[in-house]
């Protein structure tokens, strides 16, 4: 969408409510298959109270973010609901671009709620966001090559090992490449060795001797047999395509691998297994992910769009999502949840599938999250993000102690948004 577009769009819906009075709410989003379906189903609950327009924003989660810190910044009143990523919640509640979730509304988000998706909306005691979805990363292998899933990085190396010396595929597939991809496997290794990037608070560094550890553990992975040799440049998508492919054993990634799998490589499902991911001296902790719901500060009905966010991310929208485009649910409820998405009708995986049998990795993603590490909550997390992601890259190269030194000392200033990025 163009920038003239974009602006014609709103003003239109700037312009108020239309012709028969009804409230119109802007819902600014991210791509996804079946979101105008979930859209439809509020606004029909709605009853005329209001009625929401969806926007798509840019594919990119770049470009999302630019576009709407943009608008924010230039407080444009035809923004009401958006839909944020995890990471940008606390630069955007800091900014002062969206409201507060308080009283009943903020008592409707909180029941049910797992506490992982929530605790990257909760920014200083205040509830910032509605956690609409979440993700987390699974170990997803080839059981006829990895019969027993490794459950440590020296396990997967070890596999990795073997399978070369019998002329195996034998590449481990992570997010090796220089973005935020490379951020979010750092942040998983070193929860595993007990540490954090920063403080509970946000407010200083805090890497040390876990980093260290979490450091060597990646060089090692990256200088042995798992590494693919592309892993500098491997995003999710490339891993995915690497294990379809058949020149991967396993892959960590997302579970939209698994529709992925079943679609383009029927033949390889039965045997495309998935297990928690690896940690340094056993399972280790995954980096959550997701989207939570925020209300624009600038919207012209914030009741309205409060309501209206409120139905967009309930249980039943979730399981929609879930089983439809496979995003995991933040209410924990749906994960158990045995009933189709038309309960009159009898269960069927094909023309009304439930979350027993579109989501059997259910159980694995819940387990995932009642453990799961969030990424930095700070208003500069964009800063650290680029430092981290830059002297991270490319592992191979990593030296932990001077490594985590150098990290220490830039992730410092990108806090107090100091010195110049790389």
């Amino acid at each position: 969408m163009g920038a003239a577009a974009i602006m014609a769009g709103t003003l239109l819906s700037a312009c108020g409510s239309g012709s028969t009075g009804t409230p119109v709410l802007n819902l600014y989003a991210y791509p996804q298959q079946h979101r105008a379906d979930l859209v439809k189903r509020c606004n029909q609950q709605a009853h005329g109270k209001y009625r929401i327009d969806l926007n798509l924003l840019p594919r990119t989660a770049d470009q999302q973010r630019e576009q709407l810190v943009r608008r924010l910044a230039a407080g444009d009143h035809g923004m009401d609901i958006l839909g944020v990523d995890v990471t940008w919640t606390a630069e955007l509640a800091k900014a002062g671009w969206i409201l507060p979730w308080t009283g009943s509304n903020r008592q409707q988000v909180e029941h049910g709620t797992l506490p992982a998706p929530l605790s990257t909306a909760t920014i200083n005691g205040q509830l910032y966001g509605a956690p609409n979805n979440t993700n987390v990363q699974l170990l997803w292998y080839r059981s006829d090559l990895m019969p027993k899933p490794p459950s440590t990085y020296q396990g997967l190396i070890d596999e990795a090992t073997r399978l070369k010396k019998a002329g195996k595929p034998h590449y481990v597939e992570v997010t090796g490449a220089q973005y935020e991809g490379l951020v979010v496997w750092f942040n998983s290794v070193l929860a595993a060795a007990g540490g954090s990037i920063l403080n509970k608070a946000g407010t200083q560094v805090s890497l040390g001797k876990p980093a260290v550890t979490a450091l060597s553990t990646m060089h090692k992975f990256a200088n042995s047999a798992a590494a693919d040799p592309s892993l500098s440049n491997t995003q999710e998508d490339p891993a995915r395509l690497a294990v379809e492919g058949g020149t991967a054993a396993a892959e960590i990634n997302w579970p939209y691998v698994y529709a992925s799998m079943a679609a383009d490589k029927p033949a390889m499902l039965k045997n495309f297994k998935w297990a928690p991911i690896p940690g340094i001296t056993g399972t280790g902790k995954a980096t959550i992910g997701g989207e939570n719901l925020a209300v624009s500060k600038y919207s012209d009905h914030p009741d309205l769009a409060f309501t209206a966010a409120l139905c967009l991310r309930d249980a039943a929208n979730q399981k929609y999502g879930a089983i439809l485009d496979g995003v995991p649910p933040t209410i924990e409820s749906v994960y158990h949840d045995t009933r189709p998405l038309d309960p009159s009708k009898k269960a069927d995986a094909k023309t009304n599938p439930s979350m027993v049998t579109a989501y059997p990795m259910r159980q694995a993603i819940l387990d995932e999250l009642h453990t799961a590490v969030s990424r930095p909550v700070t208003a500069t997390y964009q800063n650290v993000s680029t430092v981290t992601s830059t002297l991270l890259s490319p592992p191979q190269a990593i030296q932990p102690v001077p490594t985590e030194r150098e990290l220490r000392s830039q992730i410092d200033k990108a806090l107090q948004s100091k010195g110049v990025l790389p």
